[in-house]
């Protein structure tokens, strides 16, 4: 099934969907929570499982964040669960976030997961969902290439980061290999602000100002 997947800066599409933990309303149960809804391939493949775990592994650290986790593929429920049980059981981590069952199809039509060339499975994507129900980011990975748990972290930092201080995320941050741990100050729009900032942040030029937050 094919389908325009959401774009950045839309409202995550309206979705009732059945998990390992029962039916979820996407996204009106996270409302003023942020969400991370994450499609993976198939169960019981090692790629898929090593991204289980290694989500798991950070779960306190998003929960802190106060941000949920969300897995989905096209497999069926009882697959979900037998596999949840066969990670807890032979890796002794316990999956405690919901795993999609789209066996039909219809989640991923409409999310846009199943590309060209791939079969039927779901690509890797990771969908950032904020608390207002906006999708802030979109990531793509092909089957072959598993996710970077520590870079979806460290969005969902840089996003809080920039919504409370009105502020710009530099690359690499917090370890940039400009400003360190600091953050960009939005470019001055008149001359007096561009003057102004040179003297209030430390700035390479008016147009490249940086501070500590």
């Amino acid at each position: 099934m094919e389908g325009r997947f959401p774009l950045i800066g839309e409202k995550f599409p309206e979705l009732e969907v059945i998990t390992t933990h029962g039916k979820i309303k996407l996204p009106d149960d996270y409302r003023g929570k942020w969400f991370i809804l994450f499609s993976h391939p198939a169960d019981f493949t090692p790629v898929c499982t090593t991204e289980f775990v290694a989500f798991q592994k950070r779960y306190d650290q998003f929960k802190k964040l106060n941000t949920e986790l969300i897995g989905l593929s096209i497999d069926q429920v009882f697959s979900h669960i037998k596999w949840v049980q066969w990670i807890k059981e032979n890796l002794n981590v316990e999956i405690k976030f919901p795993i999609i069952a789209d066996d039909t199809g219809q989640v991923s039509g409409k999310l846009g997961l199943i590309h060209p060339g791939k079969g039927t499975n779901t690509v890797r994507a990771v969908f950032i969902v904020d608390p207002e129900s906006t999708i802030r980011a979109i990531l793509y990975y092909p089957q072959e290439l598993g996710r970077n748990m520590d870079e979806i972290l460290r969005m969902i930092r840089g996003f809080q980061v920039s919504d409370k201080n009105g502020v710009a995320i530099p690359a690499n941050w917090p370890n940039n290999e400009l400003v360190g741990e600091e953050v960009i100050v939005p470019p001055a729009m008149t001359e007096k602000e561009a003057e102004e900032r040179l003297r209030k942040y430390d700035c390479f030029d008016w147009w490249f100002c940086h501070k500590k937050i």
